[in-house]
């Protein structure tokens, strides 16, 4: 029984194999930069990401650049990933797109470029419908929420202090301000893709590490 039980998990050790290397294919080191592609697997920016990043730096020291191509995700990942770019000291370059949650994991890079093109896509945060609807059963208890118009309460302040928090962290990393607003105004469906002058002008491109 033993030696089927080892040669069963023999036998499927090199498919465990691939579906780790899929589940994080969109990660690949070349010399000192690490490319982060969602799009290749058609994946979006996943909270899982986040301790691999860091696994990924941690293992490749030498690494100095991260080069993006995503069309967003998590929003709570693309935060996270951000304050690890800047806590070690990044560039960061966008080879494709960047949109929505990506472009914070791009404005934390300390130098900010992007290939001739290259798109950087702006929009308001979203919700969907049925994440809210998820997040209210699981958390209701907890939260103490006697009923749906109390959730709705709560959602309505948490959103202005994401808002604020965002629109803070873009000022915080040199990008106009009123710029930073006009980048509220695209719908969730309709990406904002300014003009690479109006990238470089406002900010949110930069050659030069700290010209802000």
């Amino acid at each position: 029984m033993i030696r089927v039980l080892f040669a069963f998990l023999f036998a499927i050790a090199p498919m465990l194999l691939q579906a780790k290397e899929v589940k994080y294919a969109k990660f690949e080191v070349q010399g000192n930069v690490l490319i982060y592609d969602t799009e290749k697997n058609n994946d979006e920016i996943r909270d899982e990401d986040i301790s691999e990043l860091e696994r990924m730096l941690k293992r490749h020291s030498a690494i100095t650049e991260l080069r993006l191509n995503s069309d967003g995700g998590s929003v709570y990942a693309g935060s996270e990933m951000a304050s690890i770019i800047i806590k070690h000291g990044l560039d960061t370059h966008v080879d494709g797109e960047c949109i929505s949650a990506c472009v914070d994991v791009f404005l934390a890079g300390a130098r900010r470029r992007m290939t001739l093109d290259s798109k950087i896509g702006f929009h308001q945060r979203s919700w969907r419908a049925e994440a809210v609807q998820n997040y209210y059963r699981q958390w209701r208890k907890r939260r103490k929420w006697a009923t749906p118009f109390e959730f709705g309460s709560w959602i309505y302040s948490d959103t202005q202090t994401e808002v604020f928090e965002h629109l803070e962290f873009m000022l915080s990393r040199g990008v106009d301000a009123a710029f930073a607003i006009r980048t509220m105004q695209a719908e969730p469906s309709e990406e904002w893709y300014p003009s690479r002058l109006e990238l470089i002008a406002a900010g949110v491109l930069r050659e030069e590490v700290g010209a802000e």
